[in-house]
């Protein structure tokens, strides 16, 4: 492995102490229920005060340690799929020192919502009901937290499923018709249903296949995640503005944008005027200081104004026959190009262009089906096709003409983009299973094909050394390429269900990311050799 770069390694020895003197540690070790070292268990600490919890991995020796906590007092715990500890509340951490714990694992049951979304789609039995879950019901959630969690009977399921296709109706009242609905109910019933007789996971033959191990290199990883001030928020991202606020976009129906201060997790939110489910996407600071929104079910990009602090929205037009639906407008992601302009791309649509001065879209109906799209120094966007027969380009913002360039891998699904320090764009091909790097100067091309038998590609980001961070989609894990030696490492995530949708870098060189279905933001860092 290409070891860190000493600018890169004092960064993170500087974000680790959060350049606070006074931050102290708890540390400790994790054995199993026969008293021998435990590696790979996570360890969360969280803060009783702020709720912000960090996450840290026990190593091949058993032992962990939670770094840059602010004195207090906090909850601490060690979990594993099948393993689970005691809830050590009350842990006092001092402003110079540090508290030590130790952790035996008891052996625990492993449940359905313990599994990756990969390791339930290859368990589940087979059944229309599930071909309608992996097309329908996977998009901004998996079934972890909202359906293998839970138990309901026929009726439960039938409130929920209806719930759903209100809630969600731009986006599945097209999709989902009323015998999809009552398979949808049959299917939740038989397996999910408070009389299933569907046996625990590990009770499968194929259980066993779908395990999946981690290196040393990955217990290095540290997660710092920020709760949400309901539960309904359904956070897509956190993205950094110039004085350190992230923003946050709610995808749920609290049809808002929230502002959180990293210092202390309080999150101050805002709320769109629209009437109905917004579905905000995405919300991105621009450098005057305002910040604009992508709203996925109403079709219009927002613009918050710090003076006002109040969201204005514009509405761009339907396909004839489709108003109100997202298969006839929608607004995934957006980006501020240098002259003011707002990119917003539209899964099922067409690329276009706000400008606020005018408050008119242009359209360019060549690029089909966008859904990542990014911005590079010149101002050009860049933007990914998001289709089995996709493909990746840019717009010249001078001219208008639109250039597109095909990926090596037929029905790759291109989704996120991303450019380089160097130039160089970055395409992460969803269904492909891979990341592609493009040369602009050159036209090359070349694909990493990424490990996992779903290799989902789908939040994208680039550091500071540029490495390139995805997150996994169905296998549930974060992964990290080096492009110079085509390396990955594949990284744990705390929870069965991270459906982590963007990546932002700060200027601290954290990698911040959205967590829908458990509510959370956060950001992850590595710890520098010797840590």
């Amino acid at each position: 492995m290409k070891p860190l770069s000493k600018s890169f390694g004092l960064l993170i020895a500087l974000a680790l102490a959060g350049f606070d003197a006074s931050a102290g540690t708890i540390s400790g070790t994790v054995t199993d229920p026969l008293g021998k070292p435990f590696r790979g268990a996570f360890v969360q600490a969280q803060n009783a005060k702020t709720k912000i919890t960090t996450h840290v991995l026990s190593d091949r020796q058993g032992r962990y340690r939670v770094d840059n906590l602010p004195p207090g007092d906090y909850a601490v715990r060690a979990k594993a799929t099948g393993f689970k500890s005691d809830l050590r509340s009350g842990v006092t951490v001092a402003a110079t020192g540090g508290a030590s714990l130790d952790f035996k694992l008891q052996t625990d049951i492993v449940r359905w919502s313990d599994l990756s979304l990969y390791q339930s789609w290859e368990l589940l039995p087979a059944g229309r009901g599930k071909e309608l879950l992996q097309r329908q019901c996977s998009a901004c959630h998996g079934l972890q937290t909202r359906m293998s969690a839970t138990r309901r009977d026929e009726a439960g399921w039938t409130r929920a499923i209806n719930y759903m296709r209100e809630s969600e109706k731009p986006r599945l009242g097209t999709r989902v018709n009323d015998q999809d609905a009552a398979t949808l109910v049959s299917y939740l019933t038989e397996h999910f249903g408070v009389d299933s007789s569907l046996p625990p996971p590990t009770a499968l033959p194929k259980y066993q296949q779908t395990l999946r191990s981690f290196s040393d290199e990955a217990m290095k990883i540290v997660y710092v995640e920020y709760e949400m001030p309901g539960p309904n928020r359904h956070p897509f991202s956190a993205a950094p503005d110039k004085d350190g606020y992230l923003w946050l976009p709610y995808f749920g129906k609290a049809n808002a944008i929230g502002r959180l201060d990293p210092k202390t997790g309080a999150i101050e939110e805002f709320p769109a005027p629209h009437q109905g489910t917004a579905g905000i996407h995405t919300a991105v600071p621009a450098p005057d200081g305002t910040v604009w929104i992508g709203e996925q079910a109403s079709n219009k990009v927002g613009k918050w104004d710090p003076v006002t602090r109040k969201v204005t929205e514009y509405q761009d037009r339907y396909a004839p026959g489709l108003e109100g639906f997202e298969d006839g407008g929608s607004k995934h992601t957006v980006r501020v190009d240098h002259a003011g302009k707002v990119w917003g791309t539209a899964v099922g649509s067409i690329l276009t262009a706000f400008d606020p001065k005018t408050r008119e879209f242009t359209r360019f109906q060549e690029v089909e089906s966008p859904y990542g799209v990014v911005i590079d120094r010149d101002g050009n966007p860049w933007f990914a096709e998001f289709s089995t027969t996709g493909k990746f380009g840019k717009v010249d913002q001078k001219t208008g003409k639109v250039s597109k360039w095909t990926p090596l891998t037929p029905g790759g699904w291109p989704r996120r983009i991303e450019i380089d320090s160097k130039g160089t764009v970055w395409v992460a091909l969803y269904r492909g299973g891979k990341l592609l790097r493009f040369d602009p100067k050159t036209e090359a091309i070349k694909e990493f094909t990424l490990p996992g038998p779903r290799a989902t590609p789908y939040a994208l980001g680039i550091d500071k050394d540029d490495y390139i961070w995805y997150s996994s989609d169905e296998m549930d894990t974060v992964g990290r390429l080096d492009p110079n030696t085509g390396e990955v490492i594949e990284f744990p995530y705390p929870y069965s269900e991270n459906m982590m949708k963007e990546f932002f870098l700060d200027s601290q060189g954290r990698m911040w990311y959205g967590s829908p279905p458990n509510n959370r933001v956060g950001y992850f860092i590595l710890k520098g050799s010797g840590n």
